[in-house]
């Protein structure tokens, strides 16, 4: 019998900042990779717009988000 491997996680990081729409598309093409051991991180600056209903849309398909203010883009992947 043929033991099968586990495949390595893969973390996906999206930091964003009132990128509702372009949110929406980046986690379509995240999910439609079809890997098994994936888990996508987003990291909302504080945004105005549609970005948290899009996340809380996903919500079984995104491992972990926030949205609080932070230092811009580098800031968001080092949390």
């Amino acid at each position: 019998m043929m033991k099968q491997r586990k495949l390595p996680r893969i973390s996906i990081i999206t930091p964003c900042l009132n990128q509702g729409h372009y949110l929406q598309q980046c986690i379509d093409s995240v999910i439609m990779q079809n890997y098994q051991n994936l888990e996508m991180i987003i990291i909302d600056g504080g945004s105005s717009d549609d970005t948290i209903s899009t996340i809380k849309a996903y919500d079984g398909k995104i491992s972990y988000w926030v949205s609080e203010p932070d230092n811009g883009q580098s800031d968001a992947i080092n949390k």
